[in-house]
C-alpha cells in the first residue's frame, strides 16, 4: 500500500474535523476524496504530509510512519495545497529553480518527469507567477510538487475555481503521471471528477460514506431516479417537495432529480399532480444515477 489510513481522528476544540477514517491506496492510484467544504479533506491532507499531527489513529505513506518518520515522508511525497502557495513576486522559472534547490536537485535533473507540463508554461518562464492565470498557476503549482520526483502525489482541490478547460487538461496531466507509476490522492469537491479517479471515498462531515470504484458505486445504486422539468423550475421544486410520497427532490442543472417512496410508482400521478399545481411543459423520464446522486442519498 501507497497510503494507509487507520481510524484516523482529528478535532478543534469541540469541531471534529475527522472521525475514525480508515482507507488504503494502492502504488499507483488514483485515489479521489469527493465532498464538499468542510467535510473534512484538508485536514486529512495534512495529516497525511505531516503537517499536523492526528489525536488518534495511524497513518503511513510510501511505508513511513506520518509521525515518527516525517522526515522521510516529506522527501518523498509531493503537496499542492488548494490555495495557490508559491511565491508570486517570483517568476516561473525561479520558482521551480528555487524548489528544486531545497530538495538538491535541478530543473534538468527533473526535466523528463514535468516536461509534458513546463511546456506549457515555458514561453512565461521570465513571467512573475502572482501574473499568471488560473490556469497557469496551477500548472507552475503542479511542476514545484513534482520537481524532486515524488512517489505520492498530493492535491488538495487543484481544480477549484479553473476553468472547465484548464480542468480537462490538468486530469489528461495527471494520467500521465499515473502511467509514470506516482500514486495521486487528490480531493474535490466536483462530482464529475469522480469519474476519472480509479476508486473514490465520498465523504462527509469527517466520515467516509462509502468507498469503491465510480463505476461500482453508481452499479450497486438501487433506487430508480426520475429526470423532471416544467416551466418554471423553481416552484417546480418546491412542490415536488410537497408531494405526499417524495423521498428526494434536489436542484440538478436545468431539471429537478426525484426519487419517490413507493416501489410502484407511477409517473401518470405525479403528472396529474403537476398539472394541478398549473405547470407547464412537464416532462418526467427516468435517468441514470451520477456520483452525485449517491451522495445526496447517502
Amino acid at each position: 500500500m501507497s497510503i494507509k489510513v487507520q481510524n484516523i481522528s482529528k478535532s478543534y476544540n469541540k469541531l471534529k474535523a475527522v472521525e475514525a477514517i480508515s482507507f488504503a491506496v494502492n502504488e499507483g492510484e488514483i485515489f479521489g476524496l469527493i465532498g464538499p467544504d468542510g467535510a473534512g479533506k484538508t485536514t486529512l491532507f495534512r495529516i497525511l504530509t505531516t503537517l499536523l499531527i492526528a489525536d488518534e489513529g495511524t497513518a503511513s505513506v510510501a511505508g513511513f510512519d506520518v509521525v515518527k518518520e516525517y522526515k522521510s515522508i516529506r522527501n518523498c511525497v509531493g503537496y499542492m495545497p488548494g490555495k495557490f502557495s508559491l511565491y508570486q513576486d517570483l517568476s516561473v522559472e525561479e520558482n521551480l529553480t528555487f524548489f528544486a534547490t531545497l530538495f538538491g536537485t535541478t530543473i534538468k535533473e527533473s526535466y523528463d518527469l514535468i516536461k509534458d507540463i513546463y511546456i506549457q508554461i515555458e514561453p512565461f518562464k521570465t513571467r512573475r507567477a502572482g501574473a499568471l492565470s488560473g490556469g497557469m498557476k496551477q500548472k507552475l503549482a503542479l511542476c514545484c510538487a513534482l520537481i524532486h520526483k515524488p512517489k505520492v502525489l498530493f492535491l488538495d482541490e487543484p481544480t477549484t475555481g479553473v476553468d472547465p478547460v484548464s480542468r480537462k487538461e490538468f486530469w489528461q496531466m495527471l494520467k500521465l503521471l499515473q502511467q509514470k507509476g506516482i500514486t495521486i490522492l487528490v480531493s474535490t469537491p466536483y462530482m464529475d471528477e469522480a469519474a476519472m479517479c480509479d476508486r473514490i471515498a465520498l465523504i462527509q462531515k469527517g466520515q467516509i460514506l462509502i468507498i469503491d470504484s465510480p463505476n461500482n458505486i453508481i452499479e450497486k445504486y438501487e433506487k430508480t431516479i426520475y429526470d423532471v422539468r416544467a416551466k418554471n423550475a423553481y416552484q417546480l421544486l418546491l412542490d415536488l417537495k410537497s408531494y405526499p410520497s417524495q423521498y428526494s427532490v434536489f436542484a440538478f442543472g436545468e431539471s429537478i432529480h426525484y426519487i419517490d417512496k413507493k416501489t410502484e410508482f407511477d409517473s401518470n400521478e405525479l403528472h396529474k399532480y403537476l398539472e394541478e399545481k398549473k405547470h407547464a411543459e412537464i416532462e418526467i423520464r427516468i435517468t441514470k444515477p451520477t456520483i452525485e446522486d449517491v451522495f445526496m442519498d447517502l
